[in-house]
């Protein structure tokens, strides 16, 4: 079963996240099948710039609790991103839903669209973690005083609450536009343009990947995670809820 949708369109290659049962969970299956179209992008001299976008209501749910990847494939990924040579413009769709480790993906794009209405939370202190290697990509890019918010809270936020944070760059109404934009560009000239706005990304990467993900894995094998998780796929309350 294929869980990335690849089209081709005039030098830009999309890659849409395709488990819409699944609402885009983060599966390992579908980690490896989206690292391995990423690879062919990156390595396609027609290919210009990649837009990852999603069928179904939601961009992803975060981690799939059931198949999950391992905390170092997901980091792969992500490096994966940050490092193409190719532009990658993330598109969330207008009323669609991201949650936890999507946001990840978000932070590793370079450019990224969101249609109205559609919303964000970072909802791991609700089943007993921590956002911890996700942010390799988001705390470079977020204002501080959101980013403690958001983490902390476990809250919904719209899109305007998106873009003023730094984590949505614009309403995806600009999305033609900035694809004709990078089609106008030459392939060098995209190519260290965006080496030089990742390297503080990159620098996360060299300096804590190895921490966070150990603290993730400790995180996961806790008795509260393990707790919050049953109380999540049981459709309750966890244990500690006031």
């Amino acid at each position: 079963m294929n869980l990335i949708r690849v089209s081709e369109e005039r030098g830009v290659t999309t890659l849409a996240l395709d488990s819409p049962a699944g609402r885009n969970a983060l599966s390992a299956p579908l980690v490896t099948e989206l690292a391995d179209a990423l690879t062919a992008a990156g390595k396609d001299p027609a290919v210009r710039a990649v837009v990852l976008t999603h069928t179904g209501s939601t961009f992803s749910a975060g981690a799939d609790l059931k198949a999950p990847p391992s905390p170092y494939a997901f980091v792969d990924l992500l490096r994966q991103m940050v490092e193409l040579p190719k532009p990658v413009v993330a598109h969330v769709t207008a009323g669609s839903h991201t949650r936890a480790g999507g946001l990840g993906l978000l932070g590793a794009a370079d450019v990224v669209l969101a249609g109205e209405g559609a919303d964000f939370a970072l909802t791991e202190v609700r089943i007993g973690v921590a956002p911890a290697v996700i942010s390799l990509t988001l705390l470079p890019r977020l204002e501080p005083r959101a980013a403690a918010r958001y983490y902390l809270t476990g809250e919904r936020f719209g899109v305007p609450e998106a873009v003023g944070m730094g984590l949505v760059t614009a309403g995806d109404q600009e999305l033609p536009g900035i694809l004709d934009s990078l089609r106008a560009a030459s392939p060098q000239g995209l190519r260290e343009a965006k080496r030089l706005v990742t390297a503080r990304v990159l620098e996360t990467f060299e300096r804590d990947a190895e921490d966070l993900v150990q603290r993730s894995a400790t995180l996961f094998a806790s008795a509260e995670a393990r707790e919050g998780m049953t109380a999540f796929l049981e459709r309750r309350d966890p244990a500690w809820r006031l």
